[in-house]
């Protein structure tokens, strides 16, 4: 056999490796910036301490945490699984918030199981409910994202974001001068059918239960037009769009909301990937709203993941991972930090959120 030949068969080989083997090493020649703490003392505007999303800091030592986000730079941590349930709400209070009032800030929540039971009354019910979560030290509303996709009325009728009926609890939050972060949609891929041109297939592959393709789910711009159509019609409460107002891969429907409704705010929260593989446009964005960004993680009090968002936020380091894993998780595509100037990283980190979280 040639040489040529030999080399042929080796090569044909090696195309049948599986996608789950591949793990290809760039050969670039880049900067590399180590950002341990972030420039400016931080505020963690949307993240989860509890056992589901959060590592289960509430069966932990509360100075082990302290001692954590002090590395870390992070002066004040939302945590959002108070809005998980009421009787979690109570045990974040006492374990977090009581003892350290300064640096937690827990959100209440909605018990969208209640509906079908209380039927017309639900909704001044909830509404209710939330005086009772802020009498009991609760500084905010987490909406999450089964308003749209799951929750269902009394007559077993899917329920629009942006459903008439639910006035008295975006009124009543405005009334407490809690803010309300809100997630109604998960990335665009995971509505569309998981298949070859799907940019998040081997994620849903290992998360199937992520996927929400339409049909039979309510298609991704419902629901986002539902959430606009909510922000729009109650201007006196303040909504904080989760995850870059749940539709960070189109920048400039984020931006044209952010244009029309001066109580709409948005977190950076879990959408490093998708910030990062736009820079030219995020960095834009940034500037542009840099009094409406909120800083966040998204990923329970971690020191590596805080180091990438202050990598992404301040260097202009070009194509590297935006988690710590080996392989990407959210795609196969690596992000460029947006090297944004001093006055903005003290908006996006800090002051932005002092000013829209406070609630008492």
């Amino acid at each position: 056999m040639s040489s040529w030949a030999l080399q042929w068969r080796l090569i044909t080989g090696l195309f049948n490796v599986r996608l789950s083997d591949f793990r290809p090493q760039s050969k670039l020649v880049t900067k590399t910036s180590l950002v341990e703490r972030p420039r400016y003392p931080a505020i963690d505007a949307h993240n989860h301490l509890g056992l589901a999303f959060g590592g289960g800091w509430d069966q932990r030592p509360l100075p082990e945490l302290l001692d954590l986000l002090d590395s870390a730079g992070i002066i004040r941590y939302v945590d959002l699984d108070g809005g998980w349930g009421e009787e979690i709400l109570h045990v974040h209070l006492d374990h977090f918030k009581h003892p350290a009032p300064e640096r937690f800030q827990i959100f209440g929540g909605v018990d969208w199981y209640q509906w079908p039971k209380l039927g017309n009354a639900f909704p001044e019910w909830a509404a209710g409910r939330l005086r009772a979560q802020k009498a009991r030290g609760a500084q905010g509303l987490k909406i999450w994202k089964g308003l749209g996709l799951s929750v269902t009325d009394e007559q077993g009728h899917l329920v629009d974001v942006d459903d008439p009926r639910l006035t008295p609890i975006w009124e009543t939050a405005g009334e407490l001068g809690w803010p309300v972060m809100i997630h109604v949609a998960d990335p665009v891929a995971f509505f569309e059918p998981i298949d070859e041109t799907n940019e998040r297939w081997e994620e849903l592959g290992n998360h199937p239960e992520w996927a929400f393709t339409s049909p039979p789910f309510p298609s991704f711009l419902h629901i986002l037009e539902g959430l606009a159509s909510l922000v729009a019609r109650h201007p006196h409460t303040t909504f904080i769009g989760a995850h870059v107002g749940c539709y960070a891969e189109n920048l400039g429907w984020v931006g044209a909301l952010l244009d029309r409704c001066p109580n709409f705010y948005v977190d950076i929260s879990a959408r490093l990937g998708e910030l990062g593989r736009q820079p030219y446009t995020a960095r834009r964005f940034f500037l542009r709203y840099a009094d409406r960004i909120l800083f966040g993680s998204d990923m329970s009090p971690d020191p590596a993941s805080y180091r990438l968002i202050f990598r992404f936020l301040e260097t202009d380091d070009e194509y590297f991972n935006y988690n710590a894993s080996e392989v990407p998780s959210q795609g196969r595509w690596y992000i460029h930090g947006i090297y944004l100037p001093d006055d903005v990283l003290e908006k996006v980190y800090r002051l932005n959120a002092e000013r829209v979280l406070a609630s008492d």
